[in-house]
């Protein structure tokens, strides 16, 4: 997996995470997965597709999201209450419109879809041709996982490739 389509959605989680919990964040564990993603509590998926494709999972366990979301909402909520699960949904919103206009930046075109809550206990397995990087945000509220598995589309990368005379 490229770091240039990466680090902006390590970036992005970062700065998001730190302003809307108050609190620094730290990169925790850092680890590549071949295997299908293994939901870990309140996820939701965001799917990208055009000069780059793939998925990000942003991925909370229960009781962190409740936390979360309490904080955001200013009150006590259950595990159980929606707007956990809304939280979560619009924190992957958030992380992933930062990070889409870093790669804009670039020169990108893509098309971002809306963040669907992922409720399955495995989501989708990556291809030979891309990887899933996982990583671990610690927050003051608990532990935050993003899992990005993102490639070049091919039409896009020999264009790319022509472009930088390779």
């Amino acid at each position: 997996m490229k770091m240039e389509l990466i680090q902006p959605f390590i970036n992005a989680a970062d700065a998001v995470l730190a302003q809307g919990l108050k609190s620094p964040t730290a990169i925790g564990n850092l680890s590549m997965e071949q295997e299908a993603y293994r939901r870990k509590g309140v996820a939701a998926v965001v799917a990208l597709t055009g000069d780059i494709e793939g998925r990000i999972v942003f991925d909370l366990e229960p009781d962190v999201a409740a936390r979360v979301a309490s904080f955001f909402a200013g009150t006590e909520l259950p595990e159980s209450d929606v707007l956990v699960r809304e939280t979560v949904c619009e924190l992957a919103n958030q992380v992933t419109g930062n990070a889409v206009t870093a790669l804009n930046d670039q020169g990108f075109h893509f098309r971002v879809h809306p963040p669907l809550l992922h409720t399955s206990e495995q989501g989708p397995i990556t291809s030979e041709d891309t990887e899933a990087l996982v990583i671990c945000f610690e927050t003051a509220s608990g532990n935050v996982f993003m899992n990005i598995a993102l490639r070049y589309n091919v039409p896009r990368s020999k264009e790319l490739a022509a472009a930088a005379g390779e």
